[in-house]
């Protein structure tokens, strides 16, 4: 049976979310590149690419980005936005040759999708791996205090064509945060993200060999604190 993440990720995923724009993008890709001294001819590897908003952000500041992402559909989409190129594949196995990226980075939530924290630490050590000496790793996740304190379980969503029905709820062991989607066609979608909190991530990211170096609450640089909006952890490999 598919997971969850390899069959939600096409184009009712591109309707639910069409404020995640190009704007957006930019002020991710900003924050980044000031926390991490980002400059032209930077290699950058976009894991969870999605439809490349952010691989052209990163081409238009000068980086050599390359794409990588596991759905057919937002590829396809992707390589009408940007020159960059993309690649298909699984982020616990990235075919990308160790060491020979600047910087690393995965953006607007693309991780904690699996159902076993060994296999999220395993992404997490293929993206580490990605890196040269000195290079750096920027996860942009959820914010777990905020997504359990500001929980809406129940909404209906106006998108391109119609409305469809949101549910909310997390798990009974209190890990995951999980989404119920379903269209005005009876299509039932599923999102499953584990909350993990900063704390996590950190220790995760150190078993990695990536010291956090930055920690910020949005793509404005305020700090991280408990009603952040998101959690954007910034690592370099020693």
């Amino acid at each position: 049976m598919p997971e969850w993440y390899e069959e939600w990720f096409g184009e009712e995923y591109l309707q639910l979310y069409p404020h995640r724009d190009e704007a957006e993008a930019g002020r991710a890709v900003a924050l980044v590149a000031q926390s991490t001294g980002m400059r032209a001819g930077w290699r950058v590897l976009d894991v969870g690419c999605g439809a490349g908003r952010h691989a052209r952000a990163f081409r238009a500041a000068g980086a050599r980005c390359v794409g990588v992402d596991l759905s057919h559909t937002l590829l396809r989409v992707a390589r009408r936005m940007t020159d960059a190129p993309l690649v298909r594949a699984d982020m616990r196995r990235l075919p990308i040759r160790p060491g020979s990226m600047d910087l690393t980075v995965s953006l607007f939530t693309s991780f904690g999708y699996f159902e076993h924290d060994e296999e999220h630490a395993r992404a997490l050590r293929e993206m580490a791996g990605t890196l040269r000496p000195g290079g750096w790793l920027v996860i942009d996740f959820l914010n777990a205090s905020a997504v359990r304190a500001h929980l809406i379980p129940q909404e209906r969503v106006a998108v391109a064509g119609g409305e469809v029905d949101v549910a909310r709820t997390v798990s009974p062991d209190g890990r995951y945060v999980c989404k119920t989607i379903v269209t005005q066609r009876r299509q039932r979608f599923v999102e499953r993200v584990r909350l993990f909190d900063s704390a996590e991530i950190t220790a995760m990211m150190a078993d990695a060999g990536v010291a956090v170096r930055h920690r910020f609450g949005d793509y404005d640089a305020a700090p991280l604190g408990p009603g952040s909006p998101r959690t954007i952890l910034v690592g370099s490999v020693a």
